[in-house]
């Protein structure tokens, strides 16, 4: 099991990181078809144009690989009682994030000041759990009565998709979101977020990029609290971020590496594959399997080793992605960028339009 911890000597204010969004640019249901969303593209020298995602194929060159995250979001948000301790049974509301063996989970609680170790909890019908243990900031470890595969099953039975707050706070989480939160890669569960740039892709967009000789890789991080977790930090130097799981294989490292010697590049499809890829990297590009948790905070002056373009949705004010783009095109590119989409009405976060980012060109 390997270990990734990485952040650069450079800090930088927080409040650099911060923009002005109108509520009214907060997409609550996904384009139709997928592929239709808006694309800013921004260009190694900082230059903006208006496509579609849909006009991938033709913004990449033959010989090129994209990189997507084959996570599966797993239905993550309970909500029940805790037993016991009196007469009253208080409900609480679970959002798992992080496995950490086959019967145990981290989750955040809330209310979480009602609970306490060795409480005992209903969630959903009939799914029992305990409170091993109370940890910072509202999370808790939870041991369940079933394990493994069954555990699995029981939770996609009673929970609910974990839409992120600030499309939940406007409205519940219904059936169409069992498929529109969810992108046609995934695999493997694990995630508590969707690795959202993965919800543009269509089966023909595919069919496409294989025609234009444009080759593709998975990797998987499974996403975790940091999706949920803002930055409270003045600086990106006290930001201490949550590790999450993620694998590259073998077979993926050496094609990836056998591509950028062909002199082709790295398209990575959201931060999720762009913080794995840059995890299993060494210094001089290379990239290498990899399994393990990794906790790397990409900010500018990071030094990029292995990914050449990045396709990402728009995201929030102050958070640790908006740090990642501003250290691929440069923070004052990316501001001016999100000013334009803000200004061109595009859609943002999760469910929003996309941005296709060509690394900054020293």
């Amino acid at each position: 099991m390997q270990t990734v911890q990485a952040k650069v000597d450079s800090s930088m204010r927080v409040d650099v990181f911060d923009f002005e969004l109108p509520e009214d640019r907060i997409a609550l249901r996904p384009a139709s078809p997928r592929d239709s969303a808006r694309l800013l593209v921004v260009g190694a020298k900082g230059e903006l144009s208006h496509k579609l995602v849909r006009d991938l194929p033709e913004l990449l060159c033959a010989g090129d690989c994209i990189v997507f995250n084959d996570t599966k979001v797993i239905s993550a948000r309970l909500r029940g009682f805790r037993l016991g301790r009196g007469a009253a049974m208080p409900k609480i509301e679970i959002l798992l994030h992080k496995r950490l063996s086959p019967d145990a989970f981290l989750a955040f609680a809330r209310p979480a000041r009602k609970l306490a170790e060795g409480d005992a909890l209903v969630l959903g019908n009939s799914l029992a759990a305990r409170v091993v243990r109370r940890a910072e900031a509202g999370e808790v470890e939870l041991r369940f009565e079933l394990t493994g595969v069954r555990l699995d099953r029981q939770i996609a039975i009673e929970g609910e998709v974990p839409l992120p707050p600030y499309i939940a706070g406007k409205r519940k989480a219904d059936a169409k979101d069992e498929l529109d939160y969810q992108t046609m890669f995934a695999r493997y569960d694990g995630s508590v977020a969707a690795p959202t740039a993965g919800l543009h892709f269509t089966s023909g967009l595919l069919a496409r990029l294989e025609d234009r000789k444009i080759g593709r890789e998975a990797v998987t991080l499974h996403v975790g609290a940091g999706t949920f977790l803002p930055v409270t930090a003045d600086d990106t130097s006290a930001h201490r971020m949550h590790a999450e799981w993620a694998s590259i294989d073998a077979k993926a490292s050496d094609h990836l590496n056998e591509v950028k010697r062909a002199g082709g590049r790295i398209v990575a499809i959201g931060t999720t594959s762009l913080r794995t890829l840059e995890s299993a990297a060494v210094p001089d590009g290379k990239i290498l399997p990899f399994t393990g948790e990794t906790d790397i905070f990409i900010t500018p002056g990071y030094k990029f080793k292995a990914v050449d373009i990045l396709l990402t949705n728009f995201h929030l004010p102050r958070s640790t992605l908006f740090m990642l783009v501003s250290a691929f095109c440069g923070v004052e590119v990316m501001r001016g960028a999100y000013a334009e989409a803000i200004r061109e009405h595009y859609r943002f976060y999760s469910y929003g339009d996309a941005c296709l980012l060509f690394r900054q060109q020293p």
